[in-house]
């Protein structure tokens, strides 16, 4: 694939000083139109090909949790994991400078690598229980993360909306405090009548004495949201006549390494999907800067093509 991460996107397309504190204080943002529609027309385009089976490689073998719809799932919220190392098409349109370069700016770091992208797509069925995405962090399943500055872009495929089942952030959440003793991450695990999973939001809140702030997004097409990868948030039923296709873009600063998850007191996670599928460092363990998978998107500095 084309190596685009040295081209200089447009100043005005990136946040501004305004934008990187709101971010720091709310745990989100919503981007301008980063994309455009033959871009994000070829995204919906590319997503139908890799639907049917099309593939320009393949992962080498699908690791213990991986996400991936196949036809025989039925008609059931598609989730494929690694999307951006099977697909140069969309992995082409990911690599745009200027969504890299955003969550940068954002996380105010001067590198940024691919961490993981999965296709999306929440059929237009409201009844359908797998399009409820319950209350989460991404940083959860992360455990094996060293670093605290992930995030990730939320890439919608055309105008999104609450009708569509959109991303919905907890406002401020990132800056919740986790407490030992309570494993908040318990609410991963539904209890009977509560999908959402509000009783892991409720509890979450009152231990930090703060107010539960839900905000729906509503996307207009080529624009994304970005979210903090310890910010709650989720989404509900796709109640329109159509699909909801969008692909979650999940981004690590240049700092991130591998660390023993066991050493981690904050999640239940034990490993990731990349510890059975990328290359090992000299000390023997995951290399997530394996360039197969976890390619470098933005670098501050480097010289314009």
């Amino acid at each position: 694939m084309p190596d685009t991460t040295s081209l200089d996107p447009d100043p005005a397309l990136l946040p501004s000083a305004d934008d990187v504190r709101f971010y720091a204080e709310h745990g989100w943002y919503l981007s301008p139109k980063l994309l455009t529609d033959d871009e994000v027309d070829a995204l919906v385009d590319a997503s139908e090909r890799y639907y049917s089976g099309e593939r320009d490689r393949e992962l080498p073998h699908h690791p213990a949790k991986l996400s991936y719809w196949t036809a025989a799932d039925g008609d059931v919220q598609r989730n494929n994991d690694y999307v951006h190392y099977e697909s140069d098409a969309i992995a082409a349109i990911l690599r745009k400078p200027a969504i890299a370069a955003t969550a940068a700016r954002l996380a105010q770091v001067d590198l940024i690598r691919m961490f993981q992208a999965t296709l999306l797509y929440k059929p237009p069925q409201p009844g359908e229980k797998s399009n409820i995405v319950p209350w989460h962090f991404d940083k959860y399943y992360w455990a094996s993360c060293s670093s605290e500055n992930l995030i990730t872009a939320f890439i919608p495929f055309h105008h999104c909306d609450e009708s569509l089942g959109t991303i919905t952030m907890v406002d401020g959440s990132h800056r919740w405090s986790e407490f030992r003793g309570w494993d908040s991450r318990n609410g991963h695990a539904a209890v009977e009548g509560d999908q959402q999973r509000e009783h892991l939001l409720a509890e979450a809140s009152r231990r930090n004495d703060a107010d539960v702030v839900k905000v729906p997004m509503t996307i207009p097409k080529g624009h994304m949201t970005f979210h903090h990868c310890r910010l709650y948030h989720g989404s509900g039923a796709n109640i329109s006549d159509r699909p909801r296709r969008a692909i979650s873009m999940h981004m690590q600063d240049g700092s991130n390494t591998y660390r023993d998850p066991r050493l981690a007191t904050d999640s239940r996670q034990t490993t990731y999907k990349h510890d059975e599928l990328v290359r090992r460092t000299a000390d023997g363990v995951p290399d997530y800067a394996d360039p197969e998978y976890c390619p470098v998107l933005w670098q501050e500095g480097r010289p314009s093509a």
